[in-house]
């Protein structure tokens, strides 16, 4: 098959940032070569300073986010743990799901999708919680909670409880404080504005939760007693136990990906998905569409638009593909058929991106 180059202008993934892209090409070291390690480490660091944590266990998982989640959830969760997760997506719904199989007791506090977590409910949701768990951009549908103040109000009326939330899509994209707000775990993955390739899920765990991790956990594959000895904990030590083989050539492009946004600048790479966003939000309302989150809700990463009624959605969606090569997302769950979902992440929070597709997309609504 020829090679295409799309726009990935979807909820995921991304185009990469050129370095990531080139990090690839670099020649292949083993998974327990000293200079591999060193580069392990050194993203490791890169992590803990996107995250805003002091965490020492925070590294880079073999697998997407979704493995992110579950190990969140697997090393934390005994059976008959009260988990209370705050619903307000498809993401939401599945930590119930994957909290459920871990044999939590799970209290879903249920949103309507496009509104942000109601922090009164989640936080009264049980009397005694082990684990309270929110997504923080919720990629379904394109809205932005405050995690901060979930922080607060968990520390106030739950102390004892573990914090878990999910970044997958605000992670380099929007504000992320961890320690600040209280985050006891969080994972995110790579392909949305971290601006690589999908494959990694950079996870970190506090000391607090660490102390009251499952020992012995269902997955053996995700047992962070494990992979803490082979990378994040094990940071800068010469005896490494071997876990698995890790997808070296993910890591390194991982590592200059991480490059890049520091070079850029944390604060101006938030401040460019930020602006190119906006740019995007106002040309959709400028061409008569109608955008599902609430403007002060509203992630400037992912953009949900509401379908017009009497267009085919799906069809929208293939002329965009074939005809300009670029991608956009369809809703899903409830929404799968009514709502696009366009996302300027990573290397694609341009202007020159938010321009292009506004373009695409008053030619094809032309048609």
């Amino acid at each position: 098959m020829p090679t295409v180059h799309r726009h990935l202008f979807g909820p995921g993934p991304s185009n990469p940032y050129p370095e990531a892209t080139t990090a690839l090409s670099k020649p292949l070291l083993g998974h327990l070569d000293p200079e591999f390690l060193a580069l392990m480490d050194a993203t490791s660091a890169m992590l803990r300073r996107v995250y805003g944590t002091q965490n020492s266990r925070t590294l880079p998982l073999s697998g997407t986010g979704s493995a992110g989640m579950e190990a969140a959830f697997v090393n934390t969760v005994r059976e008959g743990d009260a988990v209370v997760v705050a619903v307000n997506g498809l993401f939401g719904q599945r930590m119930c799901e994957v909290a459920r199989r871990c044999g939590a007791e799970v209290v879903p506090v249920e949103h309507a999708w496009g509104t942000p977590v109601d922090i009164d409910r989640v936080v009264a949701a049980h009397p005694s919680p082990t684990i309270i768990a929110a997504v923080h951009a919720e990629t379904s549908t394109g809205v932005l909670s405050d995690a901060r103040a979930l922080g607060e109000a968990v520390r106030a009326h739950h102390p004892d409880a573990l914090l878990l939330l999910d970044t997958v899509t605000s992670l380099a994209g929007s504000e992320v404080l961890l320690d600040a707000w209280g985050v006891d775990v969080a994972y995110a993955g790579t392909q949305k504005c971290l601006g690589v390739p999908p494959g990694l899920a950079p996870f970190t765990m506090s000391d607090r939760a660490y102390e009251r991790r499952v020992k012995d956990p269902r997955s053996w594959y995700l047992d962070m007693g494990l992979l803490s000895q082979y990378a994040g904990e094990a940071g800068g030590s010469a005896a490494r136990a071997y876990h698995h083989t890790a997808p070296v050539g993910m890591v390194v492009s991982l590592h200059d990906a991480l490059e890049h946004i520091e070079a850029e600048g944390l604060q101006a790479v938030q401040d460019r998905h930020r602006e190119a966003g906006k740019l995007l939000q106002d040309g959709l309302l400028d061409l008569g569409l109608e955008l599902f989150v609430p403007a002060q809700h509203r992630l400037p990463q992912l953009t949900t638009v509401v379908v017009p009624e009497g267009v085919d959605a799906a069809s929208v969606r293939r002329r965009l593909l074939e005809t300009h090569h670029i991608e956009i997302g369809a809703g899903v769950g409830p929404h799968a058929s009514s709502l696009w979902r366009i996302g300027l992440m990573g290397h694609n929070a341009r202007p020159d991106a938010a321009l292009l597709v506004l373009a695409a997309l008053r030619d094809t609504l032309g048609r």
